[in-house]
């Protein structure tokens, strides 16, 4: 009979779930998952498998655990397996892990061990053929990348040092002593802020990261340590609430959140309660959108930007491309907690336009037009400081994208800001919340800094 195992990757997340069982049993478990918890029942029925555990290698903080929304789908009969290492509390129903647990489906067997560091509960699944010694796989959570480790920084200054330790000890006494050929599996693929620059494969192997990896070839504590404070991304304000959340466990929905569909005059009436969303391109919303918007366009980053950018105790209106869309942009949003939902404009900006509603706009501005316009216009760079500090457009301001609120007491609102970022994705979220707090003159530059190399124009490359 067969193994079966599949890696289900979130977009915009960067989260890596699983699936593994063994068709012999007809039993499976997930590991990690998100909480839009259709595609492991689609695939546990494409296998003819029976999901009888839930496991989940940490508390996560970056994306909205669906262990709890899993195991309801399936009548509560699955185990739902957390640790309980490092002295990890929870306030719902759980099975305990611990280090050195095991489990069987079939001619799988699953081991528990604690890899402290990222957290500190946070375990890793070993993975074994029967009864073999050696593992031939590991679900290496949020412990270890390709290219890169997990972040010791998430739980606050008063712990970093600890779990620096941790995660060193992790790394160097137990993935570095593993054979070369053993296959990892992390939680996350590049694009994810659990890590530093994670890289792009979705999985790698020991003997590859022992002979690349910056982090795992560092054999010095001092050095590791420096380097993480060094390398460490922002912290994404969702993360901290995300990490409660999940502690206590996240409601139960049993599907979608729910949104109900209202026509523009009822839309106008109740939005002035929440937060408004346009999640149309950065072309239709600068030529027309619904004042007070923030554009985060449809498409997978939005989980992530949502997460940084919106308050989930508010409610939030919704404007999308069409009605169509709005299943799809519900599943980005709540994959980082976000369940309260006051309705969606029925017929999009469309049935707003043709009842002859007031609309604000934000000009589009060419690099060919930004360029010729010089002083006149300041462009404001809002990607994350590294991206920066590889070079940015000569005459440039810059705030990053998740600090903009606090940022803009420090911006001159007599100045024109061309707001961009690598591909003008992020910057229309920025010209966006400019306008939503009172800046006039503002432009967004569609294909932003890769439309300025692209046309070849000079470049600041600071030191």
């Amino acid at each position: 009979m067969t193994v079966r195992f599949e890696q289900i990757l979130a977009d915009g997340v960067a989260e890596c779930s699983y699936l593994l069982g063994d068709d012999a049993t007809g039993t499976a478990a997930v590991v990690d998952p998100t909480p839009d918890v259709e595609i492991y029942l689609e695939t546990a029925r494409k296998y003819g498998l029976s999901i009888t555990h839930v496991f989940e290698t940490h508390i996560h903080a970056d994306f909205m655990s669906g262990a709890r929304e899993l195991v309801a789908r399936l009548g509560g009969a699955p185990a739902l397996c957390v640790s309980v290492e490092g002295g990890a509390e929870y306030a719902f129903d759980h099975t305990a892990l611990r280090d050195g647990d095991a489990f069987r489906f079939g001619d799988l067997r699953i081991e528990t061990r604690h890899t402290p560091g990222h957290t500190p509960e946070h375990v890793s699944f070993f993975l074994y053929e029967g009864d073999t010694e050696e593992p031939w796989g590991v679900l290496s959570g949020d412990s270890f990348f390709v290219d890169s480790v997990g972040r010791p920084d998430l739980l606050g200054e008063e712990q970093t040092e600890e779990l620096t330790r941790q995660l060193f000890d992790t790394v160097q006494e137990i993935y570095m002593a593993l054979d070369d050929g053993v296959i990892i599996y992390p939680c996350h693929a590049a694009g994810s802020a659990c890590g530093p620059d994670i890289g792009d494969r979705m999985s790698t192997t020991v003997g590859y990261e022992r002979a690349h990896n910056p982090y795992a070839q560092i054999t010095e504590f001092e050095a590791f340590r420096e380097t993480m404070e060094q390398d460490a991304p922002p912290v994404p304000t969702h993360y901290p609430r995300l990490k409660k959340v999940n502690a206590t466990g996240p409601e139960v929905l049993g599907n979608l959140p729910r949104i109900p569909a209202l026509v523009p005059e009822t839309f106008a009436e109740a939005m002035g309660g929440g937060q408004l969303l346009d999640t149309r391109d950065m072309l239709g919303f600068g030529s027309g959108h619904i004042a007070g918007a923030l554009n985060i366009a449809g498409q997978p980053e939005m989980s992530v930007w949502a997460g940084w950018l919106l308050d989930p105790e508010e409610p939030i209106y919704l404007v999308t491309e069409t009605d169509g869309d709005v299943d799809e942009v519900l599943t980005l949003l709540w994959r980082v907690g976000f369940t309260k939902f006051g309705g969606y404009l029925a017929g999009g900006m469309g049935a707003w336009r043709e009842e002859g509603r007031e609309m604000r706009q934000i000009p589009q501005i060419t690099v060919h037009d930004l360029k010729a316009a010089g002083d006149s216009v300041t462009p404001l760079d809002v990607r994350k400081g590294e991206e920066w500090q590889g070079g940015h457009i000569p005459g440039a301001e810059h705030a990053f994208l998740g600090k903009l609120r606090e940022a803009m007491a420090d911006l001159d609102r007599s100045q024109t800001y061309a707001t961009y970022c690598a591909s003008g994705f992020r910057a229309s979220i920025a010209s966006s919340l400019l306008a939503a707090h009172g800046f006039d003159t503002l432009r967004n530059v569609p294909g932003s800094w890769k439309a300025w190399t692209a046309a070849g124009y000079e470049v600041v490359c600071p030191d």
